[in-house]
């Protein structure tokens, strides 16, 4: 199927989409919030008071999620390399999280404390070569989980999307070597053709390498 082809179909099943025609309804910026809802119904991670730090929030669905179940109490920071349309209480960073300059301009927004849950919805752009994207992907998660160890609170939790393929069993090892529990989570907005799923991991291990005082 040529190029122009795929792209009329993909745009006919994503305007008939289930879950992008809700998203218009109901005044979300994407379909992925339904994503951290199915999974925050269940697992219960967003709570007012919380401090929250959401990796890749543009255009801000998740924010949008967290604002109301957070009730407005609590502090979020996002960050993103595309820009966002603000949001009351969202403390928005654009950026590049794989630099360390932003990096430390993200950590200084959380006034130096820990947060209690850090989410992680970044993806790279996808060029269709299965090898590189994957190594792209697991690039960044890599990079969230480090971020994670470091700036949760000992109880904290953090949610990461990731692919099934090359580097997922690596990357779930890692995953449990820095959380006592790790779970996989396939919400029913995720795509059955996509190879997607989040990792969430509650609790950090405490170890002498992991930098945390």
């Amino acid at each position: 199927m040529k190029r122009q082809a795929k792209s009329r179909v993909w745009h006919q099943r994503h305007v008939n989409d289930f879950y992008v025609q809700q998203s218009v309804e109901q005044g979300y910026r994407s379909r992925s919030a339904y994503k951290l809802m199915e999974i925050d119904d269940r697992d219960r991670l967003l709570k007012p008071g919380s401090a929250l730090v959401d990796l890749g929030c543009a255009p801000g669905g998740w924010c949008q999620v967290a604002l109301g179940r957070m009730k407005g109490q609590g502090r979020i920071v996002g960050i993103d390399l595309l820009d966002m349309v603000g949001l009351n209480g969202v403390d928005f960073l654009q950026g590049d999280f794989t630099e360390e300059s932003t990096l430390t301009e993200l950590v200084s927004r959380l006034n130096g404390s820990k947060a209690d849950l850090v989410l992680s919805d970044m993806s790279p752009n996808i060029t269709g070569v299965i090898v590189s994207d994957q190594a792209k992907i697991y690039h960044l998660a890599e990079l969230a989980l480090e971020f994670a160890a470091q700036w949760l609170k000992p109880d904290g939790a953090f949610l990461v999307k990731v692919f099934q393929g090359a580097g997922f069993e690596d990357y779930v090892k890692q995953m449990r070597m820095t959380f006592r529990a790790v779970v996989i989570r396939k919400p029913k907005a995720s795509r059955d053709s996509s190879r997607e799923v989040y990792l969430l991991g509650r609790g950090l291990k405490e170890t002498e390498s992991s930098g945390i005082d």
